[in-house]
């Protein structure tokens, strides 16, 4: 029996989220354009590039689950470095792993999280097919800058004055370019006190 050829569209990915208002959020500033569809706890993206139908929907759950990360390949480290730029003028805070060894490839690759806690990077593979014995340093950078954040807003609710080591703390995050963070990046923590202490949260990749 002749099989019949699948017209495949796109790939579909659904992300549990705990606040569906505040994931379309993020995703209209990380993605560039606005849902296609929104409903009471639902929201769709509908991207041409990469094909991907990606589905937000909220549900309550504790732990992130088996999830290790999610990404998007591109062509070139110019395109890693305009994918980061993108996510600056959005607002977005992005993590570098540059002439990284992970997965057995050398990789260069920026980050950044959602609100629930997924990882997405835009990477470009640079060599393929390490073998086994290659160094692997996935998330090494990111780690560092995750103890520098936690150490300084621990600092700031010492002191009293969270908001303002937030941003110092965002803007020591800044990529190897130099980067300087939006004002966008520092309105999110405006409402930062002592009691809530809270501070930005460093992308902490598990694979």
């Amino acid at each position: 029996m002749e099989s019949k050829t699948v017209n495949a569209l796109k790939a579909h990915l659904a992300l549990n989220v705990k606040d569906v208002e505040k994931s379309i959020e993020f995703y209209k500033l990380m993605l560039g354009l606005e849902p296609s569809k929104v409903r009471t706890g639902y929201a769709k993206f509908d991207i041409e590039t990469p094909p991907l139908n990606l589905t937000l929907n909220q549900n309550p759950f504790g732990e992130r689950g088996a999830l290790s990360h999610l990404g998007i390949q591109v062509g070139s480290t110019e395109d890693v470095l305009a994918m980061r730029e993108r996510w600056h003028a959005a607002g977005l805070r992005t993590f570098d792993e540059m002439q990284t060894n992970c997965c057995y490839a050398l990789q260069n690759k920026t980050w950044v999280a959602d609100p629930d806690g997924n990882e997405w990077e835009a990477f470009v593979v640079l060599e393929d097919n390490l073998p086994e014995t290659a160094p692997c340093e996935c998330g090494d950078k990111t780690a560092e800058a995750q103890t520098s954040v936690k150490a300084q807003a621990a600092a700031s609710c010492c002191a009293g004055d969270a908001a303002a080591e937030v941003t110092q703390a965002s803007s020591s995050l800044a990529t190897e370019s130099g980067a300087a963070e939006t004002p966008a990046v520092e309105a999110q923590f405006a409402d930062c006190g002592p009691a809530g202490c809270c501070a930005p949260t460093a992308v902490k990749i598990a694979r």
